[in-house]
């Protein structure tokens, strides 16, 4: 998963680095607001992490911000000194979905991160997904439309149950790209717009089939169900 992370200090954020990319997740840092903000204006993630203390604005500001604009509702940790019922109660009433105090605990940082994404992104490897026509059968990595087999590439396969799974958010070609390809996104953008294409024409992506693809300038794809009413 995509994680981005907000504290003021440098060593905490090494530490929220270390602990999430020993998971297998993408950790994003940022220092001030500011910074988290402006990235979320074209970046997309799929859960933050947010201290309350901040040089420019407050945690539960950047909450409020987050669940105001942002389409998606990505779950939302937050991590601070602050530990009164009070406290809890505004970080929890900004928008945030769960609470730890400082200092924090590795253990249950892995945990409460865990929790969270599972249970905004369940995990279905071992079970055959169906959506529609189309039939994802994780063990062996296939795809079946109305019963008949499509031959996916690997990563083609990957990038095709990533969309399902994420039907109607909006994901930046940087979180495509880190997600499909590895954590260094040094993948030409190229390449990811001829793995859409390719899926396009392989899935017959199209509204007739009640599923489509869409770019959105400047920022990335978005994968969404079609309803019937505007299936030609």
């Amino acid at each position: 998963m995509r994680i981005a992370a907000l504290d003021d200090d440098a060593l905490q954020l090494d530490l929220f680095k270390q602990a999430l990319e020993a998971m297998g997740h993408i950790c994003h840092t940022h220092l001030t607001g500011a910074d988290l903000l402006r990235e979320l204006r074209r970046e997309t993630f799929d859960l933050l992490i947010v201290d309350w203390h901040l040089p420019d604005t407050t945690g539960p500001e950047v909450v409020r911000w987050v669940r105001e604009h942002v389409d998606a509702p990505m779950p939302i940790l937050f991590v601070t000194h602050r530990q009164e019922e009070r406290d809890i109660v505004e970080g929890l009433g900004s928008g945030a979905d769960d609470f730890m105090t400082k200092p924090v605990r590795i253990g249950e940082l892995r945990a409460r991160v865990g929790a969270l994404l599972r249970r905004a992104y369940p995990d279905a490897r071992d079970e055959v997904l169906e959506f529609g026509p189309y039939r994802f059968f994780p063990e062996s990595r296939s795809i079946e439309i109305s019963g008949k087999p499509v031959e996916l590439k690997n990563r083609e396969y990957d990038l095709a149950l990533f969309l399902f799974q994420n039907m109607g958010r909006l994901l930046s070609r940087d979180h495509l790209k880190e997600i499909i390809w590895g954590q260094v996104p040094d993948v030409m953008s190229r390449s990811l717009d001829t793995h859409i294409s390719r899926l396009r024409t392989q899935l017959d992506l199209r509204p007739a089939n009640g599923f489509m693809v869409t770019a959105v300038y400047g920022v990335g794809y978005r994968f969404e169900a079609v309803e019937k009413e505007r299936r030609a």
